[in-house]
């Protein structure tokens, strides 16, 4: 009986969103910058209530068209190849996918940071767990294929800034034609496992 009535619960959700169709949206914040569903979902509040409406495609990412034309061709060759040129291309790819790896990254890695994003997604987790069948849901929507679809976007759209970074070095010119090498002479990770925050010794001993 419980598997029959979640059953009916999920077709219903299933084409209520069919009969919505899809509508794209952009951050909450206003920045250009394009957003996966985990992202969207610990944006806040109204992000992580909106969760289900994500996974019934309801709601879905706009993706940005220069990521779209990136993945069209990411290897495309300027027209003149000239630093002036390049740069104005890297400029909506930055606007688009963030800071680059060649940048230090901001630190939000913290105890605060962390426990407002978990906070956040487990609200997510909360919302989306009313749909049953969630994974299923998600399938025949087409809310999974659009998130594949988003993920293929921004690695194509790194690509297409990387290709572009290297030809700016190639011909010499400076920042944002080029990479910055702001992390020039970091070091190498170390993939030996440590502990990332001080731990208070041991009092037993």
């Amino acid at each position: 009986m419980r598997y029959a009535t979640a059953l009916l619960i999920s077709a219903g959700a299933l084409g209520a969103a069919l009969a919505l169709g899809g509508c794209m949206t952009t951050r909450g914040d206003g920045s250009p910058k394009v957003e996966t569903t985990t992202e969207a979902n610990r944006e806040g509040i109204k992000g992580a209530a909106e969760s289900p409406l994500r996974d019934l495609n309801v709601l879905r990412t706009k993706i940005p068209d220069v990521l779209l034309q990136a993945m069209a061709d990411p290897y495309e060759r300027p027209d003149s190849g000239r630093c002036l040129e390049l740069a104005a291309r890297l400029k909506p790819l930055n606007d688009a996918l963030g800071a680059d790896l060649d940048a230090p990254a901001a630190d939000q890695d913290d105890l605060l940071h962390k426990s407002k994003t978990t906070a956040l997604g487990l609200m997510a987790g909360a919302a989306s767990d009313v749909i049953p069948f969630r994974g299923w849901v998600r399938k025949l929507t087409g809310a999974e294929r659009h998130d594949r679809l988003v993920q293929d976007a921004i690695t194509a759209g790194a690509v297409r800034r990387a290709y572009l970074k290297g030809l700016g070095e190639a011909k010499g010119c400076n920042p944002p034609a080029t990479p910055s090498h702001q992390l020039a002479g970091a070091p190498v990770i170390d993939q030996a496992m440590k502990p990332k925050f001080p731990i208070r010794p041991d009092a037993s001993r």
